[in-house]
């Protein structure tokens, strides 16, 4: 069987992921990745930018790439082949991290969702919260900037807090609200930082329990995915709630989208193969 590339593009709201894998039936080869933060730039060009980055590391020509899938916000790239919808390509993606893991959690800028899935990543049941609520990367990172914390600070300072201050609000705005009252009421920074984990984290762990999964592996994917913090917060409300289960992230838990994009790209590109084939005999 003859290898074939594939590229996942995965747009989300604030960071662009692009990977290449060679794909040799069911035997896939992580050939090279790219993440880029919009910071206001056009999504679409950071997308042609992560795709020739990508090719170029792995010295892999335009004309040998097989199929471009795209996921997230990424239907409008004009040169992509098909897009796929985003909770089946972080089903797909995480499982290729971990084979162990049985749910997914993902916690983006705008929401978070919980998914159970099989062995071989099919979605099999979901939740998500609205895109209103405070459980969000983008929350988070508000707050941090009216706190003066550097994002990558978060995690690290959460895990000192002694005594944390829960948000009450699942609304991002009353939350944001009742952190000013916090600040004025002298609550140390770990404090809130860590308060808010710990009801991100009771969020998403209502979410996980709803999808029916009763053991095995979760791994955090999304922007959020290496907070250690909430990492940690989500580990304690597994504990408050009974749910006997694993929560752990993967270093690369951020390309999850973009790696089940070009996975599910080669697993259709096979399929339109084998439809080109009959038609053919």
């Amino acid at each position: 069987m003859n290898p074939i590339h594939t590229v996942g593009i995965d747009i989300g709201s604030g960071v662009v992921k692009t990977t290449l894998f060679r794909n040799t039936g069911d035997r896939h080869e992580w050939l090279a990745k790219r993440v880029e933060r919009i910071r206001k730039r056009d999504p679409m060009e950071l997308a042609q930018q992560g795709y020739e980055e990508v090719l170029a590391d792995a010295k892999v020509a335009p004309n040998d790439v097989a199929y471009i899938a795209t996921t997230g916000e990424g239907e409008n790239v004009k040169f992509a082949t098909g897009h796929f919808y985003s909770m089946t390509t972080h089903a797909r993606g995480a499982v290729f991290l971990d084979p162990e893991a049985r749910a997914v959690m993902d916690i983006g800028a705008l929401n978070g969702r919980a998914i159970r899935v099989d062995e071989r990543g099919k979605v099999l049941a979901y939740k998500m919260t609205s895109q209103c609520a405070s459980g969000s990367g983008q929350f988070l990172e508000n707050i941090a900037r009216y706190l003066g914390v550097a994002v990558e600070e978060i995690g690290s300072l959460s895990k000192t807090s002694k005594e944390p201050e829960k948000v009450s609000s699942i609304c991002a705005v009353l939350a944001e609200t009742d952190v000013i009252n916090m600040v004025s009421r002298g609550i140390a920074t770990p404090d809130i930082l860590k308060g808010i984990h710990l009801s991100m984290a009771s969020r998403v762990v209502k979410l996980l329990k709803a999808t029916g999964i009763t053991s095995g592996h979760v791994l955090l994917t999304g922007g959020l995915a290496l907070d250690e913090g909430l990492l940690a917060a989500i580990r304690e409300e597994m504990v408050n709630e009974k749910v006997n289960l694993d929560a752990a992230n993967h270093p690369d838990s951020i390309y999850a989208g973009a790696i089940g994009a070009a996975l599910w790209g080669a697993f259709r590109h096979g399929k339109l193969q084998e439809l080109q084939s009959r038609a053919a005999a």
